[in-house]
């Protein structure tokens, strides 16, 4: 019964808020989604936490995410891109399609189908892809982890670069410009919210968008946002966190020690091709900023596969280019999340062209082949 389920999910509330503080303290980023994650892992592994997310909650979660993505596209940042446009846009296709095939190296392991590794290794839109990973048929579990170990990567890695690569002076300081107009009243942005993520998800499924309780409400976003008709739309923050929180319980609840055991095995190989994807996007940063005329750190800040928020701070702590290298970012993220699930499918179909498929370990891909279906 719901209410024997009281207790659990009490427990798992309080130690994910636990645990979602001190990170959020150290600068992780989407703090309260790892942490749920972890916390969702360890009280899964001792029989303590729910059983599962209830799907109407985990699709609302996504809807929310998106909408707190689409938010991120401005149009004086992308007015910056001016006529790199074509450059900028080549490059995130080239990191699209380099992190494809990365995933598809990884879909060799004999833990991970292809399908799942593809979604693991794409540069861009980390908790996104986790939310809809479920949705494509495709393991949330790996997703997860392997998602959260790149984005890890490449943000602790950030400093070191700058300071040893690049030589970069972080004392000086770039101007930013965070006004976006008047807020809307708590009461209108709600509205819209919750318009944007039914009538997104809606659409979406109706259209058959990949991943449409993610994209659909995403894609509405941004186009409010660019024809600046959002009137001042913004995500409460308690609403981002939940739905961070619950997309994080809907993969770690899933783990049995089987599972974990098996996620452990895939980190080896994972760890290698993140670092082989990261060198190769440093190398697209040197032609971005040849071409855009930029500095060679703010081609590598804007080509970065990962750790938006530590570019952020990096861009403006060395005098960077803050409004271009936001702008190239956020074209990364939106084709991340919108090309992924179709390239993904094509590895899959690829791959059973091409031949037989090899044995796959069940302890990963059986508990999780549900799908999430969007607006019932």
């Amino acid at each position: 019964m719901w209410s024997r389920q009281i207790p659990r999910w009490a427990l798992l509330l309080a130690a994910t808020a636990v645990v979602t503080a001190p990170l959020t303290m150290l600068g992780v980023p989407s703090a309260a989604l790892f942490a749920a994650l972890v916390v969702g892992i360890v009280l899964a592994l001792v029989s303590a936490g729910p059983a599962r997310v209830p799907r109407t909650l985990g699709v609302a979660a996504q809807g929310v995410l998106g909408v707190y993505i689409g938010t991120m596209v401005r149009q004086d940042a992308f007015g910056a891109l001016s006529g790199d446009w074509w450059i900028v846009s080549c490059v995130a296709v080239a990191t699209l399609l380099l992190s494809i095939v990365a995933g598809a190296l990884l879909g060799l392991h004999r833990d991970v189908d292809p399908l799942t590794g593809s979604l693991a290794l794409v540069a861009g839109g980390a908790s996104g892809l986790v939310a809809i990973a479920r949705e494509l048929g495709g393991d949330d579990r790996v997703v997860a982890v392997v998602q959260y170990l790149r984005v890890a990567l490449v943000t602790a890695s950030m400093p070191v670069v700058v300071t040893l690569v690049y030589r970069a002076d972080t004392s000086r300081s770039a101007e930013t410009s965070t006004a976006t107009g008047d807020p809307a009243p708590w009461y209108l942005g709600l509205a819209i919210l919750a318009a944007l993520v039914v009538v997104g998800a809606t659409l979406g499924r109706l259209i058959r968008l990949p991943g449409a309780g993610l994209l659909g409400p995403l894609a509405l976003t941004a186009g409010l946002e660019l024809t600046g008709l959002s009137f001042g739309l913004s995500v409460p923050v308690v609403l981002v966190q939940a739905g961070y929180m619950l997309i994080g319980w809907q993969a770690g609840l899933a783990f049995t020690r089987a599972s974990l055991k098996a996620v452990g095995r895939v980190l080896p190989a994972a760890i290698a091709l993140i670092v082989m994807l990261g060198v190769t996007t440093a190398g697209l940063g040197v032609l971005l900023a040849h071409v855009a005329g930029l500095t060679p750190l703010e081609g590598y800040l804007a080509t970065s596969p990962g750790g938006v928020y530590a570019v952020l701070a990096t861009a403006v702590e060395t005098g960077s280019n803050v409004t271009f290298v936001i702008a190239a970012q956020v074209v990364r993220i939106l084709l991340m999340l919108f090309g992924a699930p179709l390239m993904a499918r094509t590895v899959v179909w690829a791959s059973r062209r091409l031949g037989p498929q090899p044995a796959q370990s069940r302890s990963i891909t059986a508990e999780s082949r549900e799908p999430i279906r969007v607006a019932d």
